[in-house]
């Protein structure tokens, strides 16, 4: 009997469901369930009733399914999320296509973040929140140790926005932005006030201001504030933008997803590196060389903060953007002065640039701002990227972020402990 199909490695190859079944290492079924999720598509040919699918894509997505199997060299993990928010490429991201940095230096941090969400620029957008709202907020910080870390203030407040909001479970395009366009503004109004008097009006970055530092602040300091969270809104799938998705995959409302990524934000591998990179600063205003500073970090055998970045080959984009700035900012030359000593010292043994921990150190220090503003700045900034995110994940299947464990415990059955 003659083959029905073209031999191997013609353009019109077509494969039957029992060999694409073999070629991928599945059942059968699952190669349907493929196809459900739009990873692979199926054709009947004229007269047959059975689906046949392309040699070629069948073997891409068999390369893909093994890459993910494995985890690709110093990635991390295994999961490859699709995403249409944020590229990495060539020491340069962009938003949406857009340069990133191009986005910051131009439009503000409500700007950027409505960009991220909707793809649209709308000139002059301003983020206010309900005095209910923000009532609500304030109540619930202040009634916090005094010690307690700006992280936790946020997480808190963030949970207090929830409880005021009866319709936290709608998880509509609409309502979710509605929602998101509340919760920043409340997130910064429910920081202790450092300096007075002053407005909460005014974009964003100047209403965060007074709650970071008692320093009155020029229109270049504001300018850098500003560019730094429009530069933070967001970063690809950093680790606590994975468990936002998570948590939105389990459809869990916007509140809850961003409580999850400021629990991970917290991590000290994360939203903490910038108050390393503060203090380390600090120390080398107070020496007056790195050298002294970077022995003692070498000697310890800790990893010197604010420098190297594992998707950026070169310096940073965020941090060279923030550099360019803060050198319009007088107050900022000793601490710039002190930033380069570190990446200069650094480099006669391991040639790692400066990062964007390294730039807000250099801001946070030279203002007169506590260590932690820098995981501040960092904190609300991504929540409009992790706004981003849960959105694009509400429209993915549910509970598509749940890997298989991978079980290397003793072999089942054992017996009962006694």
């Amino acid at each position: 009997m003659r083959d029905q199909h073209p031999a191997p490695g013609s353009p019109a190859r077509r494969l039957s469901t029992r060999e694409t079944a073999e070629l991928l290492g599945v059942k059968p079924e699952t190669v349907y369930a493929y196809v459900s999720r739009g990873q692979l598509n199926s054709r009947r040919e004229p007269g047959g009733r059975a689906s046949t699918f392309d040699a070629g894509e069948v073997a891409a997505l068999a390369r893909r399914n093994r890459r993910e199997a494995a985890g690709s060299p110093g990635s991390g993990g295994d999961l490859s999320v699709r995403t249409r928010i944020t590229l990495i490429d060539q020491d340069r991201y962009f938003f949406r296509g857009v340069d990133a940095t191009e986005l910051a230096a131009h439009h503000s941090y409500e700007e950027v973040a409505e960009w991220l969400w909707t793809g649209r620029m709308i000139r002059g957008t301003a983020f206010t929140a309900p005095e209910a709202t923000v009532a609500v907020a304030r109540r619930a910080v202040d009634a916090l140790p005094e010690h307690t870390s700006p992280t936790d203030r946020l997480r808190v407040a963030t949970i207090a926005a929830a409880a005021e909001d009866p319709l936290r479970f709608d998880l509509s395009e609409e309502s979710v932005l509605g929602a998101a366009r509340v919760l920043i503004p409340t997130l910064v109004a429910a920081l202790p006030v450092r300096r007075r008097p002053g407005h909460d009006d005014g974009p964003l970055a100047h209403r965060l201001w007074r709650r970071l530092t008692g320093i009155d602040p020029g229109d270049a300091e504001l300018r850098v504030l500003d560019t730094a969270l429009a530069l933070l809104v967001d970063h690809d799938l950093a680790a606590s933008t994975l468990a936002v998705r998570v948590a939105a995959s389990a459809r869990a409302h916007a509140y809850a997803a961003v409580s999850a990524g400021l629990g991970v934000l917290e991590g000290p591998l994360h939203g903490a590196s910038s108050g390393l990179a503060h203090r380390m600063l600090l120390d080398v205003l107070d020496q007056g060389t790195a050298v002294t500073v970077i022995a003692d970090e070498l000697r310890a055998g800790r990893r010197i903060p604010g420098l190297g970045h594992r998707l950026y080959q070169g310096e940073d984009p965020r941090a060279r953007a923030l550099f360019a700035l803060l050198e319009d900012v007088p107050r900022a030359e000793p601490a710039l002065l002190a930033a380069r000593d570190i990446v200069a010292t650094t480099a006669r043994h391991t040639p790692l640039h400066a990062n964007v921990d390294l730039a807000l150190a250099v801001l946070t220090a030279s203002c007169g701002m506590p260590a932690t503003a820098g995981e501040t700045i960092f904190a609300v900034a991504r929540t409009a990227g992790w706004i981003a995110h849960a959105l694009e994940e509400y429209g993915e299947r549910p509970l598509r972020m749940r890997p298989s464990g991978h079980y290397v415990g003793p072999k089942p059955p054992q017996p009962l402990p006694e």
